[in-house]
């Protein structure tokens, strides 16, 4: 990971380009974060660094925790995270990372959370068909076979069963930086990204172009 930043989803909009073409974005709330902890190798085991984002109030800070940005002499943030990157030599405690470090055209990866949509059917949650709706047929949206019965008399690892749906750590891949401004601290991914509007995203360079 050579370069990465929190922000926050806002939701989507769509540009146009000079030949009227319009482009689907998702606008990005990216920094400012501050570096609160630099970590090495002698004093931790390895290398990274641990920012943080968001303004929250001071009542609503841990003690632990309050301790550990004053040590670092940096406001409180609502979110914390490390990166390891692999030359921290440029940060310091109290550095500022802005929407900036990330040009256009450059490919991102994006990690958050899904929505979660609560417990789901199969045919919700896995697209599975589903049986006559008609004709006295009393299967309509359930799982299906479990499997045979007498060999191997389980049910095998993996059957897609109804279940919790949403709510996991989704990354997607590849995604093109369609602009990025500093002063606004924005940030304008080309197409979706995981989790509804508000929540925190994770933005680093797309390992497929390393």
């Amino acid at each position: 990971m050579k370069k990465a930043i929190l922000g926050k989803k806002q939701g989507m909009t769509q540009i146009f380009t000079e030949k009227g073409h319009f482009i689907p974005v998702t606008v990005i709330e990216a920094g400012p974060c501050v570096v609160v902890q630099k970590k090495t190798v002698e004093n931790d085991g390895y290398n990274a660094i641990q920012v943080g984002f968001g303004e929250v109030k001071e009542r609503r800070v841990i003690k632990p925790l309050k301790g550990h940005f004053l040590k670092a002499n940096v406001p409180f943030k609502k979110y914390l995270r490390e990166f390891r990157l692999e030359d921290i030599t440029p940060y310091e405690s109290g550095a500022v990372i802005k929407a900036d470090i990330f040009k256009q055209g450059e490919k991102v990866d994006v990690i958050g959370t899904s929505k979660g949509k609560g417990f789901a059917g199969v045919v919700k949650r896995y697209n599975a068909n589903r049986g006559p709706m008609s004709h006295g047929s009393k299967y309509h949206r359930r799982p299906g076979s479990m499997g045979a019965s007498s060999d191997p008399s389980r049910t095998f690892k993996g059957k897609k069963l109804p279940g919790r749906m949403g709510n996991k750590r989704v990354t997607v891949q590849n995604l093109e930086v369609i602009k990025a401004d500093p002063e606004k601290n924005l940030l304008l991914i080309k197409g979706s990204v995981p989790g509804p509007k508000g929540s925190l995203l994770i933005i680093k360079d797309s390992v497929k172009n390393k």
